[in-house]
């Protein structure tokens, strides 16, 4: 999917080895950046955090200002392969853990969670972290794609664009919409306070995140294929009263204001099983 976005077209087999190769390559961080996630304070944001790291990724990068197609290529294979590492690594450090340094030949989805838990994944967490990435990057010009590009236009460079990207992303019309969903799911706590909570919410015409799309009036058709994963995720960590909840709150929206649920709504209780902490949710998408 990352060589499709980037190129327009499917890779060939050799293709595709040599971008997993470049990305393997690329994916361990110096101990300048480690050492400046290792300044953040532990209550740092997130979202504040990766834009900070990812902007002083261009620092060390000796073709930053080149803006030639081949260096913009190699650039964003650098960022692709770094950002998940980044984010493992703050993850660890503001919880007094060291980062761990990542897996060679592995996906993307595979060594995000090895360097974020510390042990190797099993296959349903890799396969449900491959689904949301995939579905998350199937998308259309969203505010961070559209604010990387009128920044990119300037003929900025691309580290500057991608940091854009991330402050835009970092707010909750946005890519916060998944965390909002799963602390209202904490908040609801039990499948009997669903009813009252969101009807009480409906009647003080407070917005009820994760439903409703800009683009995809007709439903999101991404959703359906988290719903699905939700449901065998919960079951298998012991937690089915997620997917119980989430399901009771689609039913009673739906019917009531006609919205469908959109990709954050059943993407929140899918991370919250794979043990990933709320305020990473957004790093992620």
């Amino acid at each position: 999917v990352v060589y499709l976005l980037w190129h327009g077209r499917l890779p060939k087999a050799s293709e595709l080895q040599e971008l997993k190769r470049q990305l393997n390559a690329n994916s361990a961080l110096d101990e300048t950046i480690i050492g400046l996630i290792r300044t953040f304070p532990k209550d740092t944001n997130a979202m504040a955090a990766l834009r900070t790291a990812v902007s002083a990724l261009a620092l060390g990068d000796e073709e930053a200002g080149d803006m030639s197609a081949d260096a913009n290529l190699r650039k964003a294979i650098r960022l692709q392969a770094k950002i998940p590492t980044i984010i493992a690594a703050f993850a660890r450090i503001r919880e007094g853990k060291e980062p761990l340094a990542p897996l060679a030949d592995v996906s993307l989805a595979h060594n995000f969670l090895y360097m974020l838990n510390g042990q190797e994944p099993d296959r349903v967490a890799v396969e449900a972290l491959n689904k949301a990435l995939v579905l998350h990057a199937d998308h259309e010009l969203n505010a961070s794609t559209f604010s990387a590009r009128v920044t990119v236009a300037t003929l900025s460079d691309i580290y500057s664009g991608i940091t854009a990207a991330i402050g835009a992303l970092k707010g909750p019309l946005h890519g916060g919409a998944n965390e909002a969903v799963m602390k209202m799911l904490t908040e609801i706590g039990t499948i009997d306070n669903v009813e009252p909570y969101i009807r009480g919410k409906l009647a003080n015409k407070e917005k009820i995140m994760g439903f409703g799309h800009r683009v995809y009036r007709k439903g999101d058709p991404r959703a359906k294929h988290l719903k699905k994963m939700s449901e065998k995720l919960t079951k298998l960590v012991g937690e089915p009263h997620w997917y119980e909840m989430s399901t009771k709150i689609e039913e009673i929206v739906t019917s009531e204001k006609a919205l469908p649920p959109n990709v954050d709504f059943y993407s929140a209780s899918v991370y919250h099983c794979l043990g990933i902490d709320h305020d990473l949710f957004t790093p992620i998408f």
